[in-house]
């Protein structure tokens, strides 16, 4: 038996939104933070297909490109755990040691060639790589909680958020109707426009919002909710938008050209009575935190040929050692997920926006 049970030696795993206009248009933002809907309602009225089919009459037909967080670019790194994970999973991601990471970078929403924002909201995308041959597939936004508790309220909320062709922003009558209809919708918003953005991809903070369970040795089940934390200090982002509609993207091009980015998973355990079906509510404060391990990025791709291209990050392909919970938007997730790489893989893909070999 090895010395180290953690080893791989011994083993062989807003304040920002509030400058849009309207809480229409902080909604169509968002909308593209998850993708959201499988076989969980009863057949006849929601499925996949239409979710789809939606995300594509709001955003337009767009072939080739993801059908949410359309814009993005891919990168490499590794995941240095630091073993404490371990006291909560048998996953082989949180044995002591490094592992490659897979991952993207990307904005929120269907419109791949959309210029960068200052009230984009951000997403980080990962697979970790265990060696015992186990995939951990996460998507993280940089906000701190989601807008709609289950995928009906999603679907609705594109459609009260798609914007009229004559204004360009959503009809404030139907989005009024939806936010009396959902008002956990109201009380997240609320949460989420008093958080500032920063200024870039580089020193955000990346948050899963939906809930796993985490099974350790004694099979004893605890929910967790993670976040990617930066080691660049935060900078909220600066007033204005600038004239490069790539501004975001560039500058996390030119980040890590100069060296290499990190953040820290930290893992946050959830008490009796804290939610794990409704990612609008966070947990309370003083929850204990547990320090897993450090991620590096240290090169990116475009995503017409790098990585992360033939990669669906799907909330429900995960390692042993964590299980979903009752969280209704993870399986919502999956089945969207599975149908827009479904469609695109069919498809001809123009080049990207975002090509970090010529520096755009």
């Amino acid at each position: 038996m090895p010395d180290d049970p953690y080893s791989f030696a011994h083993l062989t795993k807003a304040a920002s939104l509030v400058r849009l206009s309207g809480v229409g248009i902080v909604l169509v933002s968002i909308a593209g933070a998850f993708a959201a809907t499988a076989g969980w309602l009863s057949p006849g009225r929601l499925d996949a297909d239409r979710m789809i089919d939606r995300f594509e009459a709001v955003n337009g037909e767009h072939p080739g490109f993801r059908r949410n967080h359309a814009k993005g670019v891919c990168f490499t790194g590794w995941f240095e755990s630091s073993g404490n994970g371990a006291r909560l999973s048998t996953a082989a991601v949180f044995w002591r040691g490094r592992m490659p990471v897979i991952g993207r970078f990307a904005l929120a929403g269907g419109l791949p060639m959309m210029a960068d924002g200052p009230a984009a909201v951000r997403s980080m995308a990962l697979e970790f790589q265990s060696p015992d041959g186990d995939r951990w597939r996460t998507a993280m936004n940089d906000i701190p909680v989601f807008p709609v508790k289950d995928a009906q309220a999603f679907y609705d909320q594109l459609a009260a958020g798609k914007p009229d062709p004559r204004t360009g922003r959503p009809d404030p009558a139907a989005m009024q109707v939806f936010l009396a209809r959902h008002p956990e919708t109201a009380r997240a918003l609320a949460l989420i426009k008093a958080q500032p953005f920063s200024s870039g991809f580089g020193n955000a903070t990346y948050n899963s919002l939906n809930t796993l369970l985490f099974v350790d040795g004694a099979r004893v089940a605890r929910p967790v909710r993670w976040s990617m934390v930066p080691h660049d200090t935060f900078v909220p982002e600066p007033a204005g938008k600038p004239a490069d509609p790539n501004y975001l993207f560039d500058a996390l091009i030119a980040r890590v050209k100069d060296s290499p980015v990190q953040w820290r998973l930290v893992l946050t355990v959830g008490q009796p009575g804290d939610p794990t079906d409704d990612a609008t509510v966070p947990w309370p404060e003083g929850r204990n935190r547990i320090d897993a391990g450090v991620l590096t990025v240290m090169a990116l791709q475009d995503e017409d040929d790098g990585a992360c291209r033939d990669i669906s990050f799907d909330p429900l392909v995960l390692p042993a050692g964590i299980t979903a919970s009752d969280d209704p938007l993870l399986s919502a997730r999956s089945g969207a997920y599975s149908e827009s790489f479904t469609r695109r893989e069919g498809e001809a893909k123009p080049p990207s926006a975002v090509q970090p070999g010529t520096g755009s």
